[in-house]
């Protein structure tokens, strides 16, 4: 059987990281559904950027709407919206099959709203009503400042793909907002079978950043010493041991008499989603974050050159609870080696948040450029974007 299937033996489902309109046309996306077992897809402006600069599949569209007078935001939306729609179509049955609990596309609020709740809030539900399709998800950065978002849309009946969760409290606030969420809607009487939500943990981003850490500290003229702990012996293994322990917070969350609670009137836990799964270093194993991490409840989104190496040479089995006293090990050591976790992933998010404002940023240049090459397009009149609102 093919590992990717095996996977959902164990439990968990596998996204993928990518969409683009030639992967919805040529019937790739809908194979994957049907052989693969694919349940969810997930994207984001930089892999829609390449989808545009490298095809011409949106060449006719972008000549059409720059015709119309559209800005670039505008059409980047109905470029957006049209293939996240043509993806919810596919995934539909998966959705229906499983009651509503799998086969979601995510589609992401301008990256430019990280830390406008107010304006994301307003965004995510114009999104929604555009797609109009009920497996969307709709992503949004868990910051700080966009948790009140998160819970109001959820409180909304607005599912939410919750991204860029580097840390352990992030994640608990983000799960804690989703029982608050619940909550509200339970008390107001409304239901809390209809609500869907996953938190996404980014994985390798983290063991980039700590190893360089790491290495920045490691002298090659002084031989390593026999201590407790070895910096050498916490390379490639921060990013994992976070994901183990984000689990064992996972299970202690929705359990117990606050859970029982919502869990008696059909609602269901915020599954736990591992992001970032491509593996950056060359030394480490190119599925490292896919069969470290398989578990219930859990999703693993995946971009295709991961989803081949698992496909071809992966081994699905129960590792997520596994050796959970070295991952509890690895957390501790890491401040005994001079490394502030916290620090750490504090600088990851507001790196990741500007990785994909860049990339937006270059998308909507990139369709500006295209309107102009392609069409009689010339910039409408200036008006306030939804990230230019004050803050």
């Amino acid at each position: 059987m093919n590992p990717l299937r095996e996977l959902h033996d164990h439990g968990q489902s596998y996204w993928i990281d990518n969409l683009t309109r030639s992967m919805i046309r040529n019937g790739d996306l809908a194979r994957r559904v049907n052989e693969e077992a694919l349940r969810g897809v997930t994207s984001n402006p930089a892999i829609f950027q390449k989808a545009i600069a490298g095809s011409s599949d949106y060449d006719h569209d972008i000549r059409d709407l720059a015709g119309q007078g559209l800005g670039p935001e505008a059409i980047y939306e109905r470029l957006v919206t049209d293939d996240v729609r043509d993806a919810c179509d596919i995934l539909k049955p998966v959705y229906e099959f499983s009651g509503e609990r799998e086969g979601f596309v995510s589609l992401e609020v301008s990256p430019h709203l990280a830390r406008n709740a107010e304006a994301s809030v307003e965004e995510a539900h114009r999104l929604r009503t555009t797609v109009d399709r009920p497996n969307l998800l709709i992503k949004i950065p868990g910051t700080p400042e966009a948790l009140p978002a998160i819970e109001q849309l959820l409180y909304d009946g607005v599912d939410v793909n919750v991204t860029l969760l580097f840390s352990l409290d992030a994640y608990e606030n983000v799960a804690r907002a989703y029982l608050r969420a619940l909550e509200r809607r339970q008390r107001d009487g409304r239901s809390v079978h209809d609500v869907n939500s996953v938190a996404s943990f980014f994985l390798s981003r983290i063991d980039s950043l700590v190893d360089q850490h790491i290495e920045a500290g490691l002298d090659p003229e002084v031989p390593i010493q026999q201590s407790d702990p070895r910096p050498v012996d916490l390379l490639g293994r921060t990013a994992i041991a976070s994901a183990k322990v984000a689990y064992q917070h996972f299970k202690r969350l929705f359990s117990g008499q606050r859970w029982q609670a919502l869990a008696e009137n059909g609602a269901h836990p915020q599954k736990l989603l591992w992001a970032s799964t491509s593996t950056k270093n060359p030394r480490y194993s190119d599925v490292l974050y896919v069969e470290s991490l398989i578990g219930p409840h859990t999703i693993n989104t995946m971009p295709d050159e991961t989803i081949a190496a698992f496909a071809d040479h992966g081994k699905a089995a129960d590792t997520l609870e596994q050796e959970l006293e070295l991952a509890d090990q690895t957390l501790r050591d890491l401040p005994k080696i001079g490394i502030d976790l916290h620090q750490v992933t504090d600088q990851l998010l507001v790196e990741g948040i500007r990785k994909f404002v860049e990339p937006y940023d270059a998308l909507l240049a990139l369709i500006a450029e295209k309107g102009r090459t392609l069409g009689t397009w010339t910039p409408p009149p200036e008006s306030t974007r939804p990230h230019e609102r004050p803050q």
